[in-house]
């Protein structure tokens, strides 16, 4: 029996190895994050009233060590709030401010053809926030394709190429190539942050596409089909994706309605699972550093 006690010691010790790597590979990232598709609407407050009022908001994005967000709102009103406020700069959190296009809900199936709504945004631009420039145009929305061709939508798309603005889309993927038709460069320089990675969820192969088509395009996560598998880790075919791009993509709450807001914690303790299932370096940039790179955070 002796002569085999060495092979058990060995066979023990490498499956101690083994699960303690498995263990490893699985704990929950613990680095800062950067929340690229914040909302603060009228719904979680005016500035004075409501459940999440700055203090309750940012208390929120501080425990769970949001370090920076895209912040944008609707009206816009809600993006200066959050730059101006003192509990922002209390938390140490960077605003990194859009312009979002809708000052009401009317305004999320019109905006692309209404010329007041890209006055609006020029407005915007000129008088900037507390936290500096506004760094970016959106979220908006485009519930058919086709109006990725309406006036507005192609004039913005040009003037955040030409000013280097970032654009969040809520888009599917016939848009993305639409709107990148509209930028001078025809996409090779715009900066463009789809919402969601395709909420409708387009196949891994069609998302691979357009990365390869426009070196700018930027996929964030929130709500994505087929992102995560049981137990909330990642679907092995996105894990494959994330490895091959792993500056392409970013993280964000999308708190468009109040009850984001009351899961944010949830919201921010699934990502950090998810993201303990990639190398540490490619966590980070997911995480943190895609996005703090792209504007020039640190």
């Amino acid at each position: 029996m002796r002569a085999f006690a060495p092979f058990a010691s060995s066979a023990a010790l490498l499956v101690a190895i083994c699960t303690g790597a498995a263990t490893a590979a699985q704990a929950a990232y613990e680095g800062p994050l950067f929340d690229t598709h914040l909302h603060y609407n009228e719904e979680a407050s005016d500035g004075d009233t409501g459940p999440y009022p700055p203090a309750e908001a940012l208390a929120r994005i501080q425990r769970n060590d949001v370090k920076a967000i895209v912040a944008n709102s609707r009206p816009n009103t809600g993006t200066q709030t959050l730059a101006a406020a003192r509990e922002t700069r209390a938390a140490g959190v960077t605003v990194v401010p859009f312009v979002r296009l809708y000052r009401t809900r009317a305004d999320y199936t019109n905006w692309f053809r209404d010329e007041s709504i890209y006055e609006m945004v020029q407005i915007e631009l000129a008088r900037g926030t507390a936290s500096g420039p506004y760094r970016g145009i959106g979220e908006f929305h485009l519930y058919e394709s086709a109006n990725a061709n309406g006036p507005v939508a192609k004039k913005l798309m040009a003037l955040a190429e030409q000013r280097k603005l970032a654009v969040l889309a809520h888009v599917d993927d016939v848009a993305i190539d639409l709107l990148m038709s509209h930028a001078p460069s025809k996409g090779q320089s715009l900066r463009l942050i789809w919402a969601h990675t395709g909420i409708g969820g387009p196949p891994i192969e069609r998302v691979q596409a357009l990365l390869d088509r426009y070196p700018m395009l930027m996929g964030e996560l929130s709500y994505r089909p087929g992102l995560t598998c049981e137990g909330g880790r990642l679907c092995p075919e996105w894990r494959a994706l994330l490895l091959k791009y792993p500056d392409r993509f970013m993280i964000g709450s999308d708190t468009w309605v109040n009850q984001r807001w009351s899961s944010y914690d949830d919201t921010m303790r699934g990502y950090r699972a998810w993201l303990g299932d990639l190398p540490a370096d490619v966590a980070q940039r997911i995480a943190w550093g895609n996005a703090a790179a792209l504007f020039d955070v640190r």
